[in-house]
């Protein structure tokens, strides 16, 4: 068995009015060596319905659900207890990737092996995605 060169870790309670923009700029990255653990941290809105779809339609993703509302530091690190991932990228629910965003960083991390971690610039986007 094979291991994805990257493991993305999100953590999502209540996320419904954003969350397919998060989880559609993932899957719709140029780099697809990826696998995308998503921890469902016992939402009450339609974020569980929503994610299940997506996990159907997508083998990469890889949904962990909380029993009780363990808040986003716990999760992330239940999370991260399956990332077989040799990087480890973070998404949070109401976050959008750029399509280029994986490709580009792990291109970076592969011919910078000195560089342990990096950030990235981000750009604030309003209600109606301007």
């Amino acid at each position: 068995m094979s291991w994805p060169k990257v493991s993305v870790l999100m953590s999502v309670y209540n996320g419904e009015r954003h969350i397919r923009e998060a989880v559609e700029s993932i899957l719709n990255q140029t780099f697809s060596d990826f696998e995308f653990i998503i921890v469902e941290d016992a939402s009450t809105d339609s974020t569980p319905e929503i994610l299940r779809e997506y996990a159907k339609q997508d083998k990469r993703i890889h949904l962990l659900w909380n029993a009780g509302n363990l808040g986003l530091t716990r999760s992330l690190n239940q999370g991260l207890k399956l990332a077989q991932g040799e990087y480890l990228a973070r998404l949070d629910a109401d976050d959008v990737s750029l399509p280029d965003r994986l490709k580009l960083q792990t291109r970076f991390l592969d011919s910078h092996q000195d560089v342990g971690a990096l950030g990235a610039a981000f750009e604030v986007i309003d209600e109606q995605s301007k």
